[in-house]
């Protein structure tokens, strides 16, 4: 698919017109989907406000749904759901689904740095979304599409994912060790496309450095690469 920033406004509207079919909405301002795929490496207008009204939606419409799906489990059960259904890795997980990185709308620097693929944005992006969707025919649509794309996991997900920082800590401690350190050895490229290296640190292993468009994301980065070395050594 073309991205919408790139080629004609009949390829824009196109390629934004197919991702509409697969989200199962169409919008009747469809200026609000263009905002909350627009990322903010191309300037003010972009999904960050969508972002934060679409996070209070989506975790009303998540509350809801488990209340009425769960009526037996107490609070502490519904928030473990609640928040394995909400969380970055989910979020991501559906935007893949969606193809949400084919249609991001961001710097030329941001894309080509990957950027459009990584969880931290996509999650951000599907938050966007739902906003948009709100503001543009209001709650029950959000219902309706949350329903739809979460789908069985709303029944089978009742515990967050473990992200790689926390299973290397959790492999770090099981053994004894002291849990692995983070250190920022570089940063590098322009303030709305920067770049981070992290290295990784942890007792008796050989550090590791990888990078990311943000601290957090590059300190995922090495954590995965340093469980996958370990794990392939057992």
């Amino acid at each position: 698919m073309t991205r919408p920033d790139h080629g004609s406004q009949t390829e824009r509207e196109t390629g934004l017109a197919v991702f509409q079919d697969r989200l199962g909405y169409h919008f009747t301002h469809p200026e609000y989907l263009e905002r909350a795929l627009t990322h903010s490496s191309r300037g003010v207008d972009n999904y960050e406000r969508l972002e934060f009204l679409g996070d209070r939606v989506l975790g009303l419409v998540i509350a809801e749904i488990l209340y009425r799906s769960f009526p037996f489990e107490k609070e502490g059960s519904l928030a473990r759901r609640h928040s394995a259904l909400a969380c970055t890795e989910t979020l991501a997980r559906t935007a893949r689904d969606l193809d949400i990185p084919a249609v991001v709308i961001a710097s030329s620097a941001e894309l080509a740095s990957g950027g459009n693929k990584q969880d931290n944005l996509l999650a951000d992006c599907m938050e966007a979304i739902i906003g948009a969707i709100f503001m543009d025919k209001g709650y029950v649509p959000c219902q309706e599409v949350i329903t739809s794309l979460w789908g069985d996991k709303i029944y089978t997900l009742s515990q967050p994912p473990v992200d790689s920082k926390t299973a290397l800590q959790e492999w770090a401690q099981g053994r004894g060790l002291p849990i692995p350190v983070y250190e920022i050895t570089e940063r590098s490229g322009p303030d709305h496309a920067p770049q981070f290296k992290v290295k990784v640190t942890l007792k008796d292993i050989e550090p590791m450095e990888s990078t990311g468009a943000s601290r957090r994301v590059a300190e995922k980065n090495v954590a995965q690469m340093m469980l996958d070395s370990l794990l392939e050594k057992k």
